[in-house]
């Protein structure tokens, strides 16, 4: 399994000079916990989060003062489409990091995020498990009609 497999293609991302209120008000929205950074040609140049929002609040600035080109975790980690799942969690362990976005050509294309991987694990078992016991079923549902009973020496 590879990351264009589970990654999510759906993807907010945040240019440099979005403003850093602009970025809490979309974190807020619960559907994410950080956002890539991307350059006018989707290049992914960065990765703020959080925690980065939180740093300007205990430093005493205004989230209004400060732009996601400022704050953002620069050089990030990212992966291409074919890089195998495993090796995403090896990222992920390695750097203590919550999502990775996913590129193709340096072109981001989507992101995998902690959830993403546990999700699918959990989902991708039950479909297989679910469609193994389908399949019990139906061979034995088949072999229950289309079975013919042979008579015996007994009964012959």
């Amino acid at each position: 399994m590879v990351a264009k497999d589970i990654m999510n293609k759906i993807v907010t991302a945040a240019k440099r000079k979005t403003i850093g209120r602009d970025l809490a008000v979309k974190l807020l929205s619960g559907m994410y916990s950080g956002l890539p950074v991307v350059d006018d040609d989707g290049k992914v140049v960065g990765v703020v989060s959080e925690f980065d929002l939180l740093k300007v609040i205990r430093t005493g600035k205004s989230l209004e003062q400060v732009t996601a080109g400022d704050i953002m975790s620069k050089n990030p980690i990212c992966v291409s489409e074919n890089t195998p799942v495993e090796e995403v969690i090896d990222l992920m362990t390695k750097h203590n990091i919550i999502r990775v976005p996913v590129v193709r050509n340096d072109t981001l294309v989507g992101v995998i995020s902690r959830c993403d991987i546990l999700g699918f694990r959990i989902w991708y078992r039950e479909i297989i498990r679910n469609s193994n016991q389908f399949r019990k079923l139906t061979k034995k549902k088949f072999l229950q009609r289309n079975t013919v009973t042979l008579p015996s020496k007994d009964q012959a």
